[in-house]
């Protein structure tokens, strides 16, 4: 047991948006004496066991993480994997005829762990549906408590200070509850996708396909700024227009374009000379 998991007891937990849940009073051990749960006073609540799993000890506090994030984040780890290794699977099957018996073999321990995978996925979903519909019904008794408030304010029951601390605090519980819609319906966003991807061309994580996009939509107004300088070159160009000797030498050139064909004739035609002496 490491000095952290020692020092829970006495310490505030916390859920991740740094909302009060309870404190540690103690611990629950195995025979090895690993820590199974941690009893928290969660008061009016009363003494409540959480899972050690679902704890992380950060300095002085105790973050609570919800299971349905662990469940998601398990599963996504496992179909992803599975799905990865059935795809490398494939690849060795079509550059080896002569593995295709040994990798069916394997390829059927996959197949068996994909089904038990997808059954797992079942429950999950149904858990961030209803984890979503407990927000929802939260957010309106927050809306509802928020108006109330305004309206003793109005009828002079309570004082200014009294209702802005009140809206206040209720906008953020409102904050917390909307930002665990959004991560629940990231996730289930990523799931969905997991479970469409096709065998032969596995989805890269979600990650990093949202890397490259930044990457991408970073570098494409980069490539419009390389062109738009050779465009505003008309100053330069203008004075070699006055030169009877640069519009003689592009006869090719229709005439609304000379200004741009003596820009870059003399690069083409050095370009041309240099692999002509090649």
């Amino acid at each position: 047991m490491s000095k952290d998991e020692t020092d829970l007891i006495g310490k505030p937990i916390k859920d991740l948006y740094g909302t009060y849940v309870g404190k540690v009073v103690g611990t629950l051990t195995d025979i090895d004496g690993s820590i199974q749960t941690v009893g928290a006073d969660c008061g009016s609540d009363g003494l409540v066991q959480i899972p050690f799993e679902q704890l992380v000890v950060q300095n002085d506090i105790v973050i609570f993480i919800p299971k349905w994030r662990l469940d998601a984040q398990r599963l996504l780890r496992q179909k992803g994997l599975t799905l990865r290794r059935m795809k490398a699977l494939l690849d060795i099957v079509s550059s080896n005829d002569e593995m295709k018996e040994d990798a069916e073999l394997i390829n059927e321990k996959y197949k068996s762990k994909l089904l038990s995978i997808e059954e797992a996925e079942k429950e999950i979903h149904e858990t961030l549906d209803t984890r979503t519909n407990e927000l929802d019904e939260q957010i309106k008794s927050i809306k509802i408590l928020i108006f109330d408030a305004r309206v003793q304010y109005k009828s002079n029951e309570i004082s200014e200070t009294k209702f802005e601390h009140a809206r206040t605090q209720a906008t953020s519980m409102m904050e917390h509850s909307e930002h665990e819609k959004s991560e629940i319906a990231n996730i289930k966003c990523r799931i969905d996708d997991l479970s469409m991807e096709s065998i032969e061309t596995p989805q890269p994580a979600k990650e990093q396909i949202q890397s490259a996009a930044v990457t991408y939509l970073n570098q494409e107004p980069v490539q419009h700024s390389t062109q738009d300088p050779v465009l505003p070159e008309p100053p330069v160009s203008n004075e070699t227009k006055e030169e009877p000797p640069v519009q003689e030498e592009s006869p090719v050139q229709e005439e609304p374009v000379p200004i741009g064909a003596s820009v870059t004739e003399e690069p083409t035609s050095d370009w041309l000379n240099r692999m002509e002496s090649q």
